[in-house]
């Protein structure tokens, strides 16, 4: 049976926060002017809930009960993250928040494209299906999978901000008809047993507490003989969480990311088994040998340039970019252009970068761990 759902007063509280914080912002088209229309005080507030979870608490003190406590309060966690991360993805990144393959002479948004259509095949997605998008985001990969397949696509999010977003993107493409959004808790969701032709999460279910509880609940709606496609963040085989230099990757990730728990590969398999699927397919497509590394972007190696549209990425991405992007927000700050915490979000960001990058390298953490599974046809 699923958890009791989200109480009304708890909408109308993040209604409420929503509002104090973005104002009217979320109708501002260009990312960066969205950023420095926050009230301040109420950033300020989302700054300190955020980050009580992380200042003050180094790798080597890391114990159980503190992972416990971030597992407890991912809702939190995972909805003040995106209030504080949301401008700066769409600012720096795109309207698709996940990571992609890189063919040789590939433009980036074509890169994103491309991860999203693979999915959506191998999920098995039609034109006319009803399918529901896990943790959206702002909308862009439902949009492109809308557009691609021809399905009707219902983005769930439990971000206020975001949804708004999302549904003013689906407006301006002419695709509020296919695409909506609407406000929930994954781990509790309002709709009923078997109401989906397909599902679909990418990047997103690592912000659950517990992979075998989102599943079963992403089960619960899907229809028998329905299908399930994931792409999810996962620590790799050799990952050691004895090891102190491997634990603060992960937890350099974790902040940076707004993830209470992330777990290694085996659990992932073991918890789409339990949650009632037949795996049909699992892979981990960071392993393909592939011209460009996933992480290029966040690299700042300008070895990995393929043209000269691709060198303000990476040079924004090396020290001495950051170093500027740093001092620039902080500027902004000191004159009260931009909410006190700006500069602090973006540093978590860009020390995320450097363990993403460094997982990568390391091949401890994988962002695209392809699963693929099917709801059984009913007896």
């Amino acid at each position: 049976m699923p958890a009791a759902k989200l109480e009304k007063q708890d909408v109308e509280r993040d209604a409420a926060f929503q509002k104090a914080l973005h104002g009217k912002s979320a109708g501002e088209r260009n990312a960066f002017l969205a950023m420095m229309q926050k009230n301040h005080l109420a950033k300020k507030e989302a700054v300190d809930e955020y980050f009580k979870h992380w200042d003050n608490k180094a790798s080597a003190d890391e114990t159980d009960a503190i992972r416990e406590s971030r597992r407890q309060e991912y809702a939190t966690l995972t909805r003040h993250y995106y209030n504080l991360a949301t401008d700066l993805y769409e600012y720096g990144w795109g309207e698709s928040f996940h990571f992609c393959r890189f063919s040789k002479n590939e433009p980036f948004r074509q890169a994103i494209a491309r991860h999203e259509h693979y999915l959506a095949l191998q999920t098995g997605i039609k034109e006319g299906m009803n399918v529901l998008d896990v943790g959206c985001g702002v909308g862009g990969p439902a949009r492109e999978i809308a557009k691609f397949t021809g399905a009707n696509i219902i983005g769930l999010n439990n971000n206020d901000y975001q949804i708004e977003r999302a549904t003013r993107h689906a407006i301006r493409e002419g695709l509020e008809k296919q695409v909506s959004f609407v406000k929930g808790d994954f781990m509790q969701m309002s709709f009923p047993d078997n109401s989906f032709d397909a599902v679909y999460a990418i990047e997103a279910t690592v912000h659950a507490p517990s992979l075998e509880g989102i599943y079963s609940e992403i089960f619960r709606v899907l229809k028998p003989g329905g299908t399930f496609g994931v792409y999810e963040w996962l620590m790799k085989d050799d990952y050691d969480n004895s090891n102190p230099h491997h634990r603060e990757i992960r937890l350099g990730i974790e902040q940076g990311d707004g993830i209470s728990n992330m777990e290694k590969i085996d659990v992932a398999l073991a918890a789409m088994k339990a949650a009632g699927f037949k795996l049909e397919q699992h892979e981990d497509l960071a392993d393909r040998p592939d011209p460009l590394p996933w992480y290029y972007p966040l690299s700042g190696d300008l070895r990995y340039m393929q043209s000269v549209w691709d060198f303000p990425t990476l040079v924004r991405m090396t020290h001495l970019g950051r170093g500027l992007v740093h001092r620039f927000v902080g500027a902004l700050e000191m004159i009260r252009m931009a909410p006190q915490g700006t500069q602090k979000t973006a540093d978590s960001l860009a020390k995320a970068a450097d363990c993403l990058v460094a997982g990568g390298k390391e091949k401890l953490f994988t962002p695209m761990y392809l699963m693929i599974g099917k709801k059984p046809e009913r007896k």
